[in-house]
């Protein structure tokens, strides 16, 4: 049973639904700092790698291969993973997280080996079908790698730490484990999808496409620099890295700009949720910058507690991952399943219309609720410096924030529920004669 294969589709799914379940988990720390009864620091544990391991990296996956054309025609129902590696990645994970719960930290770094073959299993196989089917250079096929070794890599120094081993360098090791997993994998990746997706959302060629390249070598440089200050606590080596990823991410974002101002297509929720994180990336690295500079002075400039770095890291976190993900999925979803139900092209167009309008409905209201959301939880962190946490503009703040951006997840998943369950109309038919059939009989 466990050779059978799997849709990629299944891992995006399964993926979206282990953010969902983290993000209602994630609102009780912050609800906790605001009303000075912190958590433990394993219900944030919890939270983190739920939201990364189970929910980020398994929709990531899920969609490059969805994305990434089979080589030939023959090979359109080619599998993205077995039944036993999806199993083996999803039990993996919740390993972990009664790990986490019990504080068992052995159970954790076992867990974890597990989930990285599964992770190993399924980069093989999507490696195999990028070489198959792309004719990459050089240059390409190092930037596509490249968030692969970083997701093993930041896997192998949360082993270390977990199981124990190198305990001096456990601080290094901790923070080569998150930069190395949220920035070399999940924001490197994300960054790959959303300059290829949105031209083609936009049915657009990429103006300049040499900006674009110029601003993805110097975010990837200053990536490295950033690690490399993170690691070397140099505050002063973080601001050159900020430097070069403002510039990058200028330079990108530049050319997406240009390429949707001379587009004649219409907005949709995809292009919307990509072109708002990509708004918010940059205004991650504007903040990152700032926060370099408060602490080049002892005492800082300004107060920074853990409720500005919860503030600071959702704004990646939500403003630019969980949006990107949403606008993945608002585009990827709808095809994949038209593709998998109904085979044949010719007749796919309308049931695929009809999937990708249901996805566009209040598309306005979502990409509003989950960006003002975000930006609530900066306000939310701003308003600590002038007022105590106990006022009640720090409590509506709050509440609001989450109420928008569960209103933005909870508006996703209802249109999500909505195209798996809507099946196209000959399916529909068929089944009602079958039905018929079993009654007469």
């Amino acid at each position: 049973m466990f050779t059978r294969t799997i849709s990629p589709l299944t891992l995006c799914i399964t993926g979206l639904g282990w953010l969902m379940l983290a993000s209602i988990l994630g609102m009780a720390p912050l609800v906790g700092l605001i009303h000075s009864s912190p958590l433990p620091p394993w219900v944030g544990a919890l939270h983190v790698h739920a939201v990364l391991v189970g929910g980020v990296t398994q929709i990531i996956l899920g969609g490059l291969f969805l994305l990434i054309p089979p080589a030939i025609s023959a090979d359109r129902k080619e599998p993205g993973c077995t039944l036993f590696t999806f199993w083996t990645m999803n039990g993996g994970v919740i390993g972990m997280l009664v790990g986490f719960t019990l504080h068992r930290y052995a159970v954790v770094g076992m867990a974890g080996l597990v989930v990285m073959a599964a992770w190993l299993s399924v980069i093989q196989m999507l490696w195999h079908r990028v070489r198959r089917s792309w004719n990459l250079s050089s240059m390409e096929s190092w930037y596509y790698a490249l968030p692969l070794l970083c997701l093993l890599g930041g896997a192998v120094c949360g082993e270390l730490m977990a199981l124990g081993f190198v305990p001096e360098s456990y601080g290094y090791l901790r923070l080569a484990h998150i930069h190395l997993g949220v920035l070399g994998f999940v924001v490197l990746a994300i960054i790959g999808i959303v300059h290829n997706l949105l031209p083609t959302i936009w049915n657009r060629p990429r103006v300049n496409p040499k900006l674009a390249q110029t601003g993805i070598i110097l975010i990837l440089l200053g990536l490295a620099v950033l690690i490399g200050g993170f690691l070397n606590s140099s505050v002063s080596t973080e601001l050159v890295a900020g430097a070069i990823l403002g510039i990058g991410g200028m330079l990108w974002a530049g050319s997406l700009l240009r390429t949707w101002l001379s587009s004649t297509s219409i907005g949709n929720a995809a292009a919307d949720h990509l072109f708002v994180s990509v708004f918010f990336l940059l205004v991650t690295i504007v903040l990152g910058g700032l926060v370099g500079a408060n602490r080049l002075s002892d005492p800082p400039t300004l107060p920074y507690g853990k409720l500005h770095l919860v503030a600071y890291t959702h704004m990646t976190f939500i403003g630019f991952i969980v949006n990107a993900v949403v606008g993945i999925g608002s585009y990827i979803i709808p095809l994949a399943v038209a593709a998998d139900r109904v085979p044949n092209t010719k007749k796919r167009g309308p049931y695929q219309d009809q999937l990708i309008a249901v996805m566009n409905r209040w598309s306005l209201i979502q990409v509003a609720a989950l960006s003002l959301g975000t930006m609530g939880l900066g306000l939310l962190a701003a308003l600590t410096w002038t007022v105590p946490l106990t006022s009640l503009s720090i409590g509506v703040a709050a509440w609001t924030s989450l109420g928008l951006l569960m209103t933005g997840l909870v508006l996703f998943a209802v249109k999500l529920t909505s195209i798996i369950t809507k099946k196209p109309e000959t399916l529909r038919a068929a089944q009602t004669s079958a039905d018929e059939l079993k009654l007469t009989a």
